[in-house]
């Protein structure tokens, strides 16, 4: 334990030094300690995950919105004419049609849902114990055939008679089943995190393996079409196109999607002789004629824009991303671009994902970008980023913002239209966790978690008066680094035995380690809290290190003494960890808690919240006036008094 008196001198010190000008227009009156002020909606967008054409009818689902909606644009009349709410789940990731019926399925929670577009009548049909329905196709007989995860299996649904058979496992132990097709005979079930491509004898339920040994290391088959004779599938994460004969999967092409930095094929279509293909993080559009092998780039339809499903209609192909729809005319080579929402498609809420302010703007991120809270006007603005931005930190009067999935760093001045792309981390590294400035040196230290199925996370190191990147992989060996703190040099790492997504862990316990700037090196490491499989917050007075774990415990670790000597439990979740004075303030779902650094004690400052929050667990930022944090209550944006 630290004496009370050296503590109470470098905690006070500590805070002078992180103290700035209050904020202009709240910080006039002192407010009793727990006053909550309403922000208003934290962050509103509409963001597609799916779709389905139904004669001239384009049926768009939504997903993060809070009740997600199929929205119905009629061509015919240039307009979105009906919703439908889906109440279940945070988003539609899977639709398909059978005849004028339009399935949608659910994800955290796994509902399907039949509309009858005839009547305009939504019916929830049938409900699975599987976190995520990720994709969904039907057969020209009319079934529907689900991807699941996890564990990844498939699930055959028949209208006719409400009842579901299941296909069980493609690959038994993969988690994904991550795209999938049916003809009349067989369903083709794209798989990973370890990519497999999975041909299924619909009345035997015999499985066959299609993708050739010579791409069998790749990642995932993450999107998938087939027509009369082939199947066409877009393999992670060397932005590949496989095409191959049904009869013959030995006769195949692979094609390398060819912009800059591409990593994944995230939708595809076989219309017409060609394969049409997205890209991300490029956004870029591709076609494949399987006659001759031609290959083209048609152009950017949206820069970095992530195309969720690609349509045909009447001849033109329709892409759905997140900020609206292309429309590709093969017979002219233009890309028209239509926003949903201008055509009448709701903006609502959404599920945010970070939370910061610099003491005069708000920023919440979400997809697609940031809504921007002005303190002293209440105007809240878009900024457009291309990804999803999860951590953000302002250093002087620049912003930093971690994005997913390009694991990138950008920068915004306030007052700025847009955002700059500073780096993309690359080295299969895909979701920012972390970001810290050390003061001593200057350097910007940004964590990220691997891709699916990729082990050992990366710490990146920037220097924003060169540019210089330097990337470090593996840090923490067969971990990844959730959370950072530095002091005089010093980077402090709190780690995750987590690596991608779908990896199993490997290692016992989480980690606290120190990463040495000037050297760039580890010097040394521990585990804190022995079980605990995540550092999930990490900050640092001069003297101690104090992180919270994933199951909610906070820990102190003396600098001088290298040690851990205190614990407390605070709550069931660990979520951001704050520190101001003689302070600490961390949340769950439903409260804020004040901890005591002194006595080593907590207490719920508010509760109540329902705080609706992306994936679960919880964001809290602090004023750099110390005076006030933001959070969520529901899916609106709170300021609390401290």
């Amino acid at each position: 334990m630290i004496p009370r008196r050296r503590f109470l001198q470098a905690a006070a010190a500590s805070a002078a030094a992180a103290t700035l000008p209050a904020t202009p227009a709240l910080a006039l009156d002192r407010e009793p300690v727990g006053t909550i002020t309403d922000l208003g909606p934290a962050s509103v967008a509409s963001p597609l995950g799916n779709g389905e054409f139904v004669g001239d009818v384009l049926y768009m689902g939504s997903r993060g919105l809070a009740p997600n909606v199929v929205g119905a644009w009629d061509l015919s009349q240039d307009r979105v004419t009906a919703h439908f709410d889906i109440p279940t789940g945070v988003g539609i990731w899977a639709m398909c049609k059978v005849g004028t019926d339009v399935y949608a399925g659910t994800h955290s929670r796994s509902d399907l849902y039949k509309i009858d577009t005839l009547t305009g009548t939504t019916t929830k049909v049938a409900e699975y114990p599987d976190p995520y329905i990720w994709t969904m196709a039907s057969s020209p007989d009319g079934k529907v055939y689900l991807g699941m995860s996890q564990p990844g299996r498939v699930v055959e649904y028949d209208p006719a008679t409400g009842t579901s058979r299941d296909l069980g496992q493609p690959a038994p132990g993969e988690a994904y089943v991550r795209s999938v097709q049916a003809d009349g005979t067989h369903v083709y079930a794209g798989v990973g995190t370890n990519a497999h491509l999975v041909a299924i004898d619909r009345k035997t339920g015999e499985k066959r393996e299609l993708l050739p040994a010579e791409v069998a290391d790749r990642d995932w088959v993450s999107s998938m079409s087939i027509s009369d004779t082939h199947v066409a599938g877009g393999m992670n994460s060397l932005a590949e196109l496989i095409v191959l004969e049904k009869a013959n999967p030995a006769a195949y092409q692979v094609v390398k999607a060819t912009a800059p930095g591409e990593k994944y094929i995230v939708s595809v279509l076989i219309h017409d002789g060609w394969v049409y293909f997205a890209g991300r993080p490029t956004g870029t559009l591709y076609r494949y004629r399987v006659a001759d092998g031609t290959y083209e780039v048609l152009g950017v339809p949206y820069p970095e824009a992530a195309t969720v499903r690609i349509l045909e209609h009447e001849g033109r192909v329709y892409g759905l991303q997140d900020p609206g729809i292309f429309i590709y005319d093969p017979a002219t080579g233009t890309i028209d671009y239509v926003s949903h929402v201008q055509k009448g498609f709701t903006a609502a809420p959404e599920e945010p994902m970070s939370v910061h302010s610099d003491g005069k703007i708000v920023y919440v991120g979400g997809k697609g970008g940031c809504d921007l809270h002005d303190l002293a006007t209440g105007k809240v603005t878009r900024l457009a980023v291309p990804g999803e931005p999860k951590t953000i930190m302002t250093v002087k009067d620049t912003t930093y913002l971690g994005v997913y999935t390009q694991a990138a760093l950008y920068s915004h001045r306030a007052g700025d239209p847009e955002a700059k792309l500073l780096l993309r981390t690359g080295h299969n590294q895909d979701r920012p966790k972390d970001l810290c400035h050390d003061r001593l040196t200057g350097l910007i230290v940004m964590s990220t978690q691997p891709e699916p199925g990729h082990r050992n996370g990366a710490l990146d190191v920037y220097d924003p008066r060169s540019g210089r990147l330097d990337t470090y992989r593996p840090v923490v060996e067969r971990q990844t680094v959730f959370s950072l703190t530095a002091l005089l040099g010093t980077v402090y790492l709190g780690t995750s035995t987590q690596e991608g997504l779908g990896a199993p862990p490997v290692t016992p316990a989480a980690r606290l380690a120190a990463f040495d700037l000037r050297t760039r090196k580890v010097t040394w490491e521990i585990e804190p809290v022995p079980g605990a499989s995540a550092v999930m917050s990490l900050k640092h007075t001069p003297l101690a290190l104090y992180g919270l774990t994933n199951d909610g415990v906070l820990f102190e670790y003396d600098l001088l003494r290298r040690t851990v000597t205190r614990t407390v439990k605070i709550c069931d979740r660990g979520g951001d960890l704050l520190l101001s004075g003689l302070h600490g303030y961390t949340s769950d779902e439903d409260a804020v808690y004040t901890i005591d650094l002194v006595r080593f004690t907590a207490r719920k400052l508010v509760d109540g919240l329902a705080s609706d929050w992306f994936g679960g667990g919880s964001r809290l930022a602090i004023d750099p006036s110390r005076r006030a944090l933001y959070g969520l209550k529901g899916r609106g944006l709170i300021r609390i008094a401290i």
